[in-house]
């Protein structure tokens, strides 16, 4: 007698709610140790950083963090470069910080999202582009029918 195929997994479709859960366990924690300042970096000093998010990997083991500072601009990329030199003082600090079975490896990466919601303003506001969305743009076939 042959046996029935084995199911297939379906390929993830995100993280889990346990990731998600210590992402902003994690994030909350490192904005109270950004807060204090313990930081003796002189790009880190009177830095303002948003941390917009931190991703878990599956064991979280890892994280990385999504950072923006204040202004961006190309100081933005000096001061994630400062964050992951510290990310060893950062981790021991978030080590205490957290209640977590193991403390994370820490990277640091620059949130590109800002900059690609800014470039898509300029692009709804071409004009070229804001013809194309008017609503009684020549050519458009919904106001066509009645």
């Amino acid at each position: 007698m042959k046996r029935p195929p084995a199911p297939t997994r379906a390929a993830p479709r995100g993280p889990s709610q346990r990731q998600l859960r210590a992402g902003e366990l994690m994030r909350h924690a490192l904005v109270e140790i950004l807060r204090a300042d313990e930081i003796r970096d002189p790009v880190l000093s009177g830095a303002s950083v948003t941390l917009t998010e931190v991703r878990m990997s599956p064991d979280l083991r890892n994280a990385t963090i999504f950072v923006e500072p204040l202004g961006g601009g190309e100081r933005s990329h000096e001061i994630v470069k400062a964050l992951n030199r510290n990310h060893k003082f950062l981790r021991g600090r978030l080590g205490h910080a957290i209640d977590m079975k193991f403390t994370p490896e820490l990277k640091f990466l620059h949130d590109e999202s800002f900059d690609q919601a800014a470039r898509m303003n300029r692009l709804f506001q071409d004009p070229r582009v804001a013809q194309d969305l008017a609503p009684d743009a020549p050519g458009d076939s919904l106001g066509d029918q009645d």
